[in-house]
């Protein structure tokens, strides 16, 4: 069946969407229909949904936010030490005010700390492709390592069991997207949010608007709030405010690409007015570089032809990130 058969079941939505995916544990095939469908009808409406039944722990949740405060209350010269600047493969510690990511705006207010998928320096894989090499890891704080790495593993589990959902939802079959998770560019981004200055300077936010690069995103936020989706229905910023024990699931723009555009990745920003300190961790899961990125066939009907040539993962990749920083002046 064409996906362009399917249209969401009520119209476009006002909040960001509530998907229970723990149905999708169960090994009854009638159990996944409800969340198959949710999960469809965020998709091509916004690509935006609150996941619950996720399976992940609180405290292992917890162990990552205290890591993360931890390290981010270092010193400026403990924490540079691990400066991401030192990494060919986009890993460790980037400054605040080191990324803009609205072209035409002050810089972000935040700061972060990146940890990917580890491979050896001197490996073919960090030779070959993008954002793929060894973590670096703070001297200081023995626990981050452990910790993170939890962390890191039990997400790459939960992102290949939204793929299986996301495969159920395009009529594929439910492993569909199995080569495609196999030595993923993967990255896990711990971020900082100091407090907004009382006189910001024009356009100053937490994060510019931007569509995330990859495949699909895993948002950990705190209780402080900020993020905000574009609605672009109804032409105005919604606020996807934290939900205790819920991760924010988007959609990315290789997502919308093997899609046909649809499934959406949409513009969000963050927006920390709260006076307090914001933390969270997006899960950014771009998939196997080597993996072809071509058009669904259940996204095509009648004589609809692919807007995108095939490309992989790791073309894909590279060029989103030239295009962000070619924009950035």
């Amino acid at each position: 069946m064409s996906l362009a058969s399917y249209l969401p079941s009520s119209t476009p939505r006002t909040s960001v969407p509530v998907v229970d995916i723990g149905g999708l544990r169960s090994p009854d095939p009638a159990a996944w229909g409800p969340v198959v469908s949710a999960i469809r009808d965020a998709c091509l409406d916004k690509g935006f949904f609150y996941c619950v039944g996720h399976g992940v722990d609180p405290v292992t949740i917890e162990r990552l936010f205290s890591v993360s405060r931890a390290f981010f209350a270092l010193s400026e010269a403990e924490k540079r030490k691990v400066s991401l600047m030192r990494s060919k493969a986009n890993r460790g510690y980037e400054a605040l005010g080191a990324q803009t990511l609205e072209p035409g705006t002050p810089p972000d207010r935040k700061e972060g700390y990146y940890i990917g998928l580890d491979v050896a320096a001197d490996s073919d894989l960090a030779e070959r492709f993008f954002n793929t090499g060894p973590n670096v890891w703070p001297e200081a704080m023995p626990e981050f390592r452990l910790a993170i790495s939890d962390y890191f593993d039990r997400l790459c589990a939960l992102a290949s069991l939204i793929l299986e959902g996301l495969a159920l939802s395009l009529d594929l079959e439910r492993r569909f997207f199995e080569a495609f998770e196999q030595q993923p560019i993967a990255t896990l981004r711990l971020l900082h949010y100091p407090p907004q200055p009382a006189n910001p300077c024009p356009g100053e936010k937490g994060c510019g608007a931007h569509t995330d690069f990859g495949g699909i995103t895993i948002l950990l936020q705190d209780d402080i709030g900020g993020l905000q989706v574009w609605d672009r229905d109804a032409e105005q910023w919604l606020d996807a405010a934290p939900m205790p024990g819920a991760f924010v699931i988007n959609l990315g723009d290789m997502m919308s690409r093997w899609t046909n555009d649809r499934y959406h990745s949409t513009v969000h920003r963050v927006v920390n007015t709260s006076g307090q300190e914001r933390y969270s961790a997006p899960f950014f899961f771009s998939g196997n570089p080597e993996h072809l990125i071509e058009c669904i066939p259940s996204c095509l009907s009648g004589d609809e032809g692919p807007k995108y040539a095939a490309i992989t993962v790791d073309a894909h990749m590279r060029e989103r990130y030239a295009l962000a920083s070619a924009l950035v002046v």
